[in-house]
Order: C-alpha cells, then sequence, then structure tokens
C-alpha cells in the first residue's frame, strides 16, 4: 500500500513531545524521553526491515506501536526510572498477533469524558489574527488549500476531529466540553458543540457524543443561561473553570458564588459538575486551580457528582507518594482535602486524566505515583478517563500507552498501590463513567457496532492513514500566541 500522509514513516505512533493543550506552558522532554524516541526511531527502522515492510507500514501497525513502547521502556531503565513501566514482552515488536493483544486491547468500552474541537467558522474567528492556530502541525492538512483567509482552520474542525476520534481511535464516546471564554468570543458554542454532537449522532437511542454546558458563575448571565442549556440543548453536565473570572479573579465551589452555582444544578436536575483544576493560568489564579474546596462541596452535596478535571494535576509534578497534611500542590491537594472532609473512596468525587496521563506518559514513575493515589484515595469505581483531545491529535496513543502501563510491584508493596489488572482499566477506560452519565455501556455498544460511524471504522482500517501529530502549542513562543489572541481570558 502507499501511504499519502509521513510516506518515509518519520512520525511515531506513540508521541512524546513537548504539546500543550494550551493551559499550560510547554514543558521541555528529559534527556530520558529524548534517548526513548531515539531508540524507538532506531528499532522501527532495523523491525522493519526484519519483517520487509516499509517503515510507515510498520509504524501505522501493532507492532510499531510495541516497539515505541518498548524503547521509553529501555530509555526509562537506563536513567532509573522503573517505578512504573509498559508491560510488554519483547516479542510483541515483531509479532503482529502478540503485539496486536497487547496494545489492541480487548474489547474495552472506551468513554473518553474530556473532549474539544475548535470550530473554524464560528464568530471568534473575526477577532482572531489570520494566523490564529496556524503554528500546529495539523494545520497543514488538505483542507487548508480552500479559498479564504482561515481555511487552515477547516484542520482543526468537526470532520477531522470526527476522524481523530472515532477513525483513528479506538474511541466509543466523547463527551465535548468547553474552555473558558467570555460570552462573545468563544471558540466553541453550544450551537457548534450541538452540530457536532449531530454529526456523529448516527445511531438508533443513543449517542456518541455528549456535550457540556459551559458555566462561568462569576460571570454576568452565566448562572440565568443554565436553564436553557438544560433545556433546549439537552446537556448532560456543567463545566466550570474556577481559576477563571472576567475580572481575572477566580472563585471556590465552596464560596458563595460556587454554591450558587451548585444549588442551581442541583435544581435543575443535572446534578454533574465538571471542574477544572490543577493547571492555573498564571500566578494570579494558582491559588483557585488548587482542590481545597472540593471535599468541602463533596460532604455538603452528596447527592451531586463532582468530576475533577486533569485530577488537581500541576505540571512537572515530581515523583512522590501522598504525605498528609504536607501536601500543598496539585493531586495531593485533592487527596488531602477528601481525606480531611471524611470523603470516602467511591464516593462523588470523580478524578478526571485529561491531559494528566498524557503529560506523565513522559515519566513512568511519576505516573505510577499519580494513578497508585488516585485509585487509592479516589477510589477504583471514581477515576474517569480523558485525554484532552484534539489538542494532542487523536487520543489512541494515549489509549495504547494506558493499556499495557503497570505500576512496579516494589511501589505496590511500599505504598498501597493497586495492580492496574484488566478490570480495573477496563472501569477507568469507561465503565466508571457510564454510572456517572447514567448510561448503559451495554446498550451503547449494541448501536455503536453497526452505526455508521463503526461501518465507517471498519472500512477505513483496511488502509489507515493516522496523522500522528498534535495540534497545541510546543514553545512558550507558541503558547504565548495562544494566549494573546484569546484575550488573555486563559491567563
Amino acid at each position: 500500500m502507499k501511504h499519502v500522509i509521513d510516506p518515509e514513516g518519520r512520525r511515531l505512533p506513540i508521541k512524546l513531545d513537548t504539546t500543550s493543550n494550551g493551559e499550560f506552558a510547554p514543558v521541555p522532554l528529559s534527556p530520558a524521553n529524548r534517548a526513548g524516541n531515539r531508540l524507538a526511531h532506531e528499532a522501527t527502522t532495523d523491525n522493519a526491515k526484519r519483517l520487509d515492510i516499509s517503515r510507515r507500514e510498520f509504524l501505522v501497525s501493532a507492532c510499531g506501536a510495541a516497539t515505541t513502547l518498548l524503547a521509553f521502556n529501555a530509555a526509562n531503565a537506563a536513567v532509573g526510572k522503573r517505578g512504573g513501566f509498559f508491560e510488554l514482552e519483547p516479542e510483541a515488536a515483531l509479532e503482529p498477533q502478540l503485539a496486536q493483544a497487547r496494545v489492541g486491547g480487548k474489547g474495552e468500552f472506551i468513554f473518553d469524558v474530556q473532549g474539544h474541537f475548535v470550530d473554524p467558522t464560528g464568530a471568534w474567528v473575526k477577532t482572531a489574527p489570520a494566523d490564529a492556530f496556524k503554528w500546529s502541525p495539523k494545520a497543514a492538512c488538505g483542507l487548508a488549500s480552500k479559498p479564504g483567509a482561515g481555511s487552515h482552520l477547516n484542520c482543526l474542525g468537526p470532520e477531522e476531529f470526527v476522524k481523530d476520534v472515532f477513525l483513528d481511535s479506538d474511541t466509543d464516546m466523547m463527551v465535548l466540553s468547553f474552555v473558558p471564554s467570555r460570552r462573545d468570543s468563544e471558540p466553541l458554542t453550544i450551537q457548534a458543540a450541538d452540530a457536532v454532537r449531530r454529526i456523529v449522532d448516527r445511531m438508533e437511542g443513543t449517542h456518541r457524543l455528549l456535550i457540556h454546558g459551559r458555566v462561568n458563575p462569576n460571570q454576568p448571565g452565566d448562572l440565568e443561561s443554565m436553564d436553557e442549556l438544560k433545556e433546549r440543548w439537552k446537556v448532560s453536565a456543567w463545566k466550570t473553570y474556577t481559576q477563571w473570572g472576567v475580572d481575572g479573579k477566580g472563585f471556590f465551589l465552596s464560596d458563595d458564588v460556587g454554591t450558587r452555582f451548585i444549588e442551581k444544578a442541583r435544581a435543575l436536575g443535572v446534578k454533574v459538575i465538571c471542574v477544572h483544576k490543577g493547571l492555573p493560568f498564571g500566578k494570579q489564579s494558582y491559588e483557585h486551580s488548587q482542590c481545597s474546596d472540593i471535599g468541602v462541596v463533596a460532604k455538603r452535596f452528596p447527592d451531586v457528582s463532582f468530576l475533577i478535571y486533569h485530577s488537581g494535576f500541576v505540571t512537572g509534578v515530581p515523583e512522590r507518594a501522598y504525605t498528609g497534611r504536607g501536601a500543598s500542590d496539585g493531586i495531593d491537594t485533592l487527596i488531602r482535602s477528601l481525606v480531611e472532609n471524611g470523603v470516602n473512596p467511591n464516593s462523588n468525587v470523580y478524578a478526571e486524566l485529561g491531559s494528566t496521563w498524557r503529560f506523565l506518559m513522559r515519566d513512568p514513575t511519576s505516573a505510577a505515583h499519580a494513578l497508585g493515589k488516585l485509585i487509592k484515595y479516589c477510589g477504583e469505581n471514581n477515576v474517569l478517563w480523558g485525554t484532552d483531545s484534539i489538542w494532542y491529535g487523536s487520543p489512541q496513543d494515549q489509549i495504547q500507552a494506558f493499556r499495557t502501563f503497570q505500576i512496579a510491584p516494589e511501589l505496590r508493596t511500599m505504598y498501597g498501590y493497586p495492580e492496574i489488572t484488566a478490570t480495573r482499566r477496563a472501569k477507568i477506560f469507561g465503565l466508571n463513567a457510564t454510572r456517572v452519565y447514567a448510561i448503559s455501556a451495554d446498550e451503547v455498544k449494541k448501536h455503536t457496532r453497526a452505526d455508521s460511524v463503526a461501518r465507517d471504522r471498519h472500512a477505513y482500517l483496511e488502509h489507515p492513514e493516522p496523522h500522528y501529530l498534535t495540534y497545541g502549542p510546543k514553545t512558550r513562543r507558541e503558547f504565548l500566541n495562544l494566549l494573546g489572541w484569546n484575550g488573555g481570558s486563559r491567563a
């Protein structure tokens, strides 16, 4: 087969790069990350020759993904990063059936509770500079050749979103979420989100795509708009950013602003609140990005489900176990808040992995601590799969890496972390979220096996052409450019 995309096979299927989701400055790769990428490229060349196929053909195969993960293991082990690892036999690099069994999964129900896309025709385009998002490698796709300024944004639009999420990955369902913004400058409006939902809503009696209602309760008009979001747009949950405000000042869910928001959600009967935590938009918003308020409101409102986006993660988190009252940052502030307020594991607080897992793939020991703590303190029924895609392109590489990740026995013994079994993995991939969103995985699977998306996927997989590109900023300059045209709304 002749490949049109990356015919020389220069792009690895599992991506370790500096891409950010636009909510934190890109973090340089470590020497171990760079060594892992180099080893993966070298092994790819050797293994493709041994199987007598092209590099690109090898890279789009399960063996290509297995080879890449094994190279990361070798690079991490060389610098003592042994707290977590990708559990693969070396033979998987050359044996297609074995590789498929390891990275291809066993029919899990994959429900991604944090997805994004850019509306290329929205009103926000009028005030954005002509080169907005043009630095994204994905913005150079074939759709960028269409006439008119800003045509490159079509590469980030709904059709590409559907391909990345539902054709180039094993994702079954996704929740389309929102970024914080003023009401007159939203890169994604509820109307555009609903249009995308209709694109993939081709089943009988269920949906592949759910949508949030964006609520910034410290912004005039947002609380009042919740009625319409529920009645007209049938939102499945609310999305809020406690570190955001039109005046640059955030809020806590436990203060008057947050309480009014929670009470309104309860009154409307949509009692699922997704709150962005752990990625501050600058020094001014750092306080409100922490999770000290979560345990307070979870205890006060036991009938409300609180989904903590990014799990309270902060970039650059060191490898460590939870240490109790001294914990003052990131994931540990979530755990501390739960413990101090008597919120037991598997209660009404859920830790979501969007951007968290993707970043921690770079450091297996930190990944082991983070996942171990979340499963131990939030509960194995309360850790949710999310990828923050499309900022990271197709989520397939995150899926393949998580399918094989394991916490080292030494850390499990020392800190009481659980083994990541097939059952726990399946729960995190999707079964846990079905409880939150009151859906049946079996019922969804019954419809999705034969819907048009499934048929398209089946035909596409005969000759797949994944691009293996990411969308978000990769350098500090690109990050600041994104903040600048977005009116500083994230700073």
